[in-house]
């Protein structure tokens, strides 16, 4: 089905080759896992796969590429479409249509289909894929999840043979990941060839057949499915890959903080967008300094906005926002509370990465205890310290972003989904990094979807639910099946 032979891509300008002689076979109906660190060649293959490489990202490429025994270069774009689609690990990016049924449709259309053979072709995906529900909805008002179903109901109306997935999950809480695994399921019991690039494995165990490790553009590791899940945490450690198993995660000693130290303290806050329509209700709570709390919940339950009215980007509608039992309206939250967003490119404004931290000096209060110099030491950004933002990895954007959150010296420091398309060796870096934040005195949320990370990192874990707080305790193996439900971990 798929066959690459001693395939070489290094991408213009860049430093780092994608690919070094890699070869391998992928025979048709087989589901394929890609596991690695960050960079090492995983989108690449990807886009080699699906013609993106040479078409659209150029480079020096040698070696032969072939679906079906004919060389990938050598189909027409129109048919290429029609062997190998591609779920980007944000589909917002690859949608065309403000509805859901137009988006399931353009791919048709741009192929010529009749308008018979296309209303046929959307009705028995919605079907196959278990989707009718998701019919005549705005593209806007889907959760993360459901855009995912979408995107791949797109590529499957188009009658695809071969589905590509970028790392799928990094933005999809504990149901939608379950309901990606499900619609995974139902395409390798079609007999669908899945390719999947994936750094959050768990959801994965007993549903690919093989595990294609790589290393610096080759394969490292070839594992079948049996042969991967017999390896142990530090081995998976060792090879920068993250856990399949999770309850050695749990803290024995949780950290515990004094209730006399310095409180962000929240009362009856309510916050909407529309008049009436609250997203966050009622919600009571105390932060305390030096602890690293972890929100939780479904897909738009409020936790976002909860983040963006404490620091100040959102106005309540009513309650009060206090830091060392002084008030906080909302104005004076900005500054003092810092947020990391999920999309990290929406809030880089210099023009290289050392600016943007001397970018966050400016707004900062008082000296930071770190030179600028040593926190791009401590994200590993120290040699792209010249490089233009934009120009970024997501990975490396993201730890720019918390970087700057670090140089700007903020009271308390709110971070929106941090371990997004992160491998395991950057999760860890992400994790020592708030904990020497938690040493200096700083309060630290955490938004996340990430349940290894949440338990790697955490001290104490808040379930929001319908706009408000349901549940608050610590991590600790008293509460590991309680937290593990929620995640639906098996």
């Amino acid at each position: 089905m798929i066959s690459i032979k001693n395939v070489k891509f290094s991408y213009d300008d860049s430093e780092n080759s994608g690919l070094d002689e890699l070869s391998l076979h992928i025979p048709k109906g087989q589901c394929v896992l890609l596991a690695g660190v960050s960079g090492c060649g995983k989108t690449t293959l990807l886009r080699l796969i699906n013609g993106l490489i040479p078409r659209f990202y150029s480079g020096e490429l040698s070696g032969q590429v072939e679906i079906d025994g004919q060389a990938v270069n050598g189909y027409d774009t129109d048919d290429l479409s029609q062997k190998a689609g591609c779920v980007f690990q944000n589909p917002r990016s690859q949608f065309f249509n403000v509805d859901t049924t137009s988006e399931i449709a353009f791919g048709c259309e741009n192929l010529g289909f009749t308008r018979k053979e296309i209303h046929r072709r959307v009705d028995e995906t919605v079907k196959a894929l278990g989707i009718t529900h998701l019919l005549d909805k705005s593209i806007f008002s889907l959760s993360g999840g459901e855009k995912q179903m979408i995107a791949i109901a797109s590529i499957y109306a188009m009658g695809v043979d071969i589905f590509l997935m970028d790392e799928p999950s990094s933005n999809l809480d504990a149901v939608a990941t379950q309901q990606l695994r499900k619609m995974i399921e139902r395409l390798k019991a079609e007999g669908k060839t899945i390719v999947i690039a994936e750094h959050r494995l768990h959801y994965l165990k007993n549903v690919v057949d093989r595990v294609l490790h790589l290393k610096e553009g080759q394969v490292a590791n070839d594992w079948t499915s049996t042969e991967f899940q017999a390896l142990g945490t530090a081995e998976l450690g060792a090879n920068g890959l993250r856990s399949l198993s999770f309850h050695h995660l749990i803290n024995e000693e949780p950290n515990k903080v004094d209730s006399a130290d310095t409180q962000l303290q929240i009362e009856d806050l309510w916050v909407s967008y529309e008049p009436k329509q609250y997203v966050v209700k009622e919600v009571s709570h105390v932060f305390h300094q030096g602890e690293i709390v972890g929100l939780v919940g479904h897909n738009g339950q409020g936790k976002s906005t909860l983040a963006r009215c404490l620091c100040g980007m959102v106005k309540e509608k009513r309650g009060t926002v206090s830091y060392d039992n002084t008030l906080m309206p909302h104005k004076k939250r900005i500054g003092n509370i810092y947020l990391v967003m999920q999309d990290a490119t929406s809030q880089l404004f210099s023009d290289s990465v050392l600016g943007e931290l001397e970018l966050s000096c400016q707004a900062r209060k008082e000296d930071s205890p770190y030179t600028n110099d040593e926190i791009l030491d401590m994200f590993s950004l120290s040699h792209l310290h010249d490089r233009h933002p934009i120009s970024l990895s997501g990975g490396e954007k993201q730890r720019l972003a918390i970087a700057a959150g670090m140089a700007q010296n903020a009271d308390v420091i709110i971070l929106d989904e941090p371990t997004s398309g992160l491998d395991h060796q950057n999760m860890k870096r992400v994790k020592e990094v708030m904990k020497v934040l938690r040493q200096n005195g700083k309060m630290v949320l955490v938004i996340t979807h990430d349940f290894e990370f949440l338990l790697n990192t955490c001290d104490r874990v808040l379930i929001i639910e319908d706009g408000t707080v349901r549940t608050d305790y610590h991590l600790d193996e008293a509460h590991f099946s309680q937290i593990n439900k929620f995640f639906l971990i098996d």
